[in-house]
């Protein structure tokens, strides 16, 4: 094996070192030298195009891209909800790890009764919110941003009644509160609980190498979610849920629109032939649309706009 040594880049939050320390040591297993190199800021980047034109966009990854476009880290690690469903150009998905609890939970402050009386929840995802407000009218919601450790303690610290979180999330850095319940109801995002590893498409030696790393049930499952969310989103970020899952050779599917309010609600739910994987995102997605989607994401493009 090749004495190459394998920089792993990554975000400096504790969830996101949690993932590139995991992703490190399932690579020592196999043999490989690796070094996580923490990448805190864009900072001093020089990048002979604009960052549109590579297709950089997400927020959460972007600084990753850079660093692996400028041959800084070999690899990143990602949770593949947050990663963009198009990738900047000669950047490739590399591996999806086995995937995690899907769920969102809701961890509360006190007690639950403001479930049937009125009530102040915070999240940052517009999914979360459209969905809480389908089935809560009467409650609130307000915008909650920042990493895992930084969200609990602004709970803590406000006079809310509680904060939507991604349950694999929590469980990767036990930080999931005794007050904390499941959100059965709630469609995660597409990808939720599955880890990502990206790569440079010409980098074939830490290709090789992490795709021994990949599980092929959850590359599936997340495939057809992200392709039920690229289909839909058409470059509009939007609340849409999707769960895919394998059972013998079936896919069960179920995906939903909101309106940001969640007082539109367009859902399907499948079970197919798990041979038909490969474009079943797209097709549901097109039944989506047809039954009352296309509405909700003009609506969506309009309250969505960037303020010039």
């Amino acid at each position: 094996m090749s004495e190459k040594t394998i920089r792993i880049g990554t975000r400096d939050s504790q969830l996101a070192l949690w993932q590139a320390y995991t992703v490190e040591k399932q690579l020592n297993d196999l043999g490989y030298k690796t070094q996580i190199v923490e990448v805190k800021s864009q900072g001093d980047v020089m990048l002979d195009k604009p960052l549109y034109e590579l297709g950089i966009t997400g927020i959460f990854t972007k600084t990753l891209d850079i660093a692996m476009i400028n041959g800084r880290v070999d690899i990143a690690v990602h949770s593949m909800k947050d990663v963009p469903t198009a990738l900047p150009i000669g950047i490739v998905q590399a591996a999806v790890l086995e995937r995690a609890n899907v769920l969102d939970i809701l961890v509360y402050n006190n007690n639950l009764d403001f479930l049937a009386t009125q009530g102040i929840i915070a999240t940052g995802s517009l999914r979360r919110q459209a969905q809480w407000l389908h089935r809560y009218p009467h409650h609130s919601v307000v915008d909650l941003r920042g990493n895992v450790n930084t969200r609990l303690q602004k709970l803590q610290d406000n006079n809310w009644n509680g904060a939507v979180f991604a349950a694999a999330g929590l469980e990767r850095i036990n930080l999931t509160p005794k007050t904390a319940i499941n959100l059965d109801w709630m469609i995660p995002a597409p990808a939720q609980g599955a880890m990502l590893i990206v790569a440079m498409g010409n980098d074939e030696f830490s290709k090789e190498a992490v795709a021994s790393l990949n599980h092929i049930e959850t590359e599936i499952c997340t495939h057809i979610e992200r392709q039920f969310l690229k289909t839909l989103e058409g470059g509009c970020s939007a609340p849409i849920g999707a769960l895919a899952n394998i059972q013998e050779d079936t896919i069960l599917f179920k995906g939903g629109l909101f309106s940001l309010d969640g007082k539109q609600k367009v859902y399907v739910e499948k079970s197919v032939a798990i041979e038909d994987w490969k474009k079943l995102g797209y097709n549901l997605a097109q039944e989506i649309l047809k039954n009352g989607g296309r509405e909700i994401m003009v609506e969506l493009r309009k309250g969505l706009k960037p303020k010039s």
